[in-house]
């Protein structure tokens, strides 16, 4: 199945669109200003050890301070293959000490950056690790002859003053010596920088920033599906072009300008996927729909049969709906970014062969994600609880805030609510106060029915309290918002 990878890139933002069979798989956003931090290298200072959490808190230069774990502390592992437990983080680290970290999760809502001390840099067919010394190989090679032949290749072309390990990435099967050798030569040398940089720079330094999101696909993304990467910017197109010169020149072939009149993402319904891909309902081809809740604890995703009556039975309807459902359940994490625990309530299904069989085809879905995936078994409440790792923000995090109206709640007080909450409010103020007039300040909404259902519960109100009571519409005021004014 050919994928096609289209790019459109603004002064402001790159956003990077992976389109199989004409559906959009995945979406990927980052922003000039807000360019995701995953990957970085930093200089980082320690602010506080909390040996209760065997955690601490490192500034790196952002608005909120990074979080270290002692299993993320290289330094605090035992590398002889034992059980031994980690090292303690106080006898580790002390507050103002000055160590070179990794940035390996983007800060998350109110959470900060999380940090590692082990240093990995990902090059075009390898991955450094510096502090390492075993020689690693992609899972996705899968033949044993295969991987040993590389395992020997690498051992043959490193420095005998290497004390560095590499993980010999899916790419690099293919590639000549020339090609590992000048990878390994190349991460090296950005090693070395970083090195040099954490003896000369200040605290709080950037040492090492990641490719950004248009130079990581081509590193990244590209495999022998890709049909064409489609690039809608002819100057970032140049550069995308010299730098997989040097670095992917397998891609060079597929690389494309993009010159026609109708915008990239509209010619390929991506605009419209997006927007979709924001909302809370999701549409299925039989009728049902999916139902995508997500807070900050976890996601929930409930599955509904809707107008699908299409099975020869009522069981057969559900298994049909549900098989459906597991495929669009995997595409929309990829495509929202879904991270964490994830908890899927597929609809009852009394027949264990039909269970397996749905879990059978959404572990298969999954299988595409670049995203690590763990998936258990049907729950005896009949839920499937899952995790997809969170190294970002998720799509809706991105683009969208919480509402100004309902604060993230979803929902809004009534307007007879808010009329309940102003006679209440009144009722006080006039037990302390005691003004020439009460001023009501609210929406139109609030106002309306004040004027029309609600006229006589202000009324006896007014007369109750002895004062006057005067309505005026703030059309700014959302329907929750309301003033008292003491005139």
């Amino acid at each position: 199945m050919n994928e096609d990878i289209l790019i459109n890139i603004t002064p402001q933002e790159t956003r990077v669109a992976l389109v199989l069979q004409g559906a959009v798989q995945e979406l990927h956003i980052e922003r000039t200003l807000t360019r995701g931090l995953a990957g970085n290298v930093y200089s980082g200072k320690v602010v506080r050890v909390l040996p209760g959490m065997q955690s601490a808190f490192i500034d790196i230069g952002l608005e909120r301070a990074a979080f270290l774990h002692v299993a993320d502390i290289w330094e605090a592992r035992p590398h002889d293959n034992t059980n031994t437990p980690p090292t303690p983080i106080e006898k580790l680290l002390f507050d103002g000490q000055v160590l070179t970290v990794q940035v390996i999760k983007d800060p998350i809502g109110t959470k900060g950056a999380r940090l590692s001390t082990q240093i990995s840099i990902a090059g075009r067919m390898l991955v450094y690790l510096p502090q390492d010394n075993h020689i690693g190989i992609s899972q996705k090679i899968e033949r044993e002859a295969d991987r040993e032949l590389l395992r020997t290749r690498m051992a043959g072309l490193l420095p005998t003053e290497e004390r560095g390990g590499y993980i010999v990435r899916t790419q690099a099967e293919e590639a000549s010596d020339t090609d590992l050798a000048a990878d390994i030569d190349y991460l090296r040398k950005t090693w070395a920088a970083i090195q040099n940089g954490a003896r000369t720079r200040p605290a709080t330094s950037l040492l090492y920033q990641d490719l950004n999101l248009a130079q990581r696909v081509l590193r990244d993304f590209v495999h022998d599906e890709t049909a064409t990467i489609q690039v809608d910017s002819r100057e970032n197109y140049v550069k995308l072009v010299e730098f997989a010169q040097v670095y992917t020149p397998s891609v060079l072939a597929r690389l494309q300008h993009y010159t026609g009149e109708r915008p990239l993402f509209d010619l390929y319904g991506v605009e419209e996927e997006i927007l979709r891909a924001l909302g809370r309902r999701v549409d299925l081809k039989s009728g049902g729909y999916l139902i995508v809740d997500q807070t900050e604890a976890m996601t929930t995703i409930d599955v509904n049969t809707g107008g699908y009556v299409g099975g020869r039975n009522f069981a057969d309807t559900i298994f049909k709906t549900n098989l459906e459902a597991a495929h669009a359940i995997a595409r929309q994490l990829r495509l929202r970014n879904l991270g964490g625990i994830i908890i899927l309530d597929f609809i009852d299904m009394e027949n264990n062969e039909h269970r397996n069989q749905v879990l059978a085809e959404l572990k298969r879905t999954l299988g595409r994600d670049r995203t690590k995936v763990s998936v258990s078994g049907f729950s005896a409440l009949g839920l499937v609880e899952m995790t997809r790792k969170r190294t970002r923000e998720s799509l809706a995090h991105i683009l969208c805030e919480p509402c100004p109206a309902c604060a993230g709640k979803g929902q809004v007080k009534t307007s007879r609510t808010i009329c309940y909450e102003i006679l209440r409010e009144l009722l006080r103020e006039a037990k302390q106060f005691n003004p020439r007039e009460f001023r009501i300040l609210a929406s139109q909404e609030v106002v309306d029915l004040f004027l029309e259902e609600e006229s006589q519960h202000l009324a006896m109100l007014g007369d109750f309290i002895g004062k006057k009571i005067s309505l005026q519409v703030e059309k700014g005021y959302h329907q929750e918002q309301y003033d008292v004014i003491l005139m």
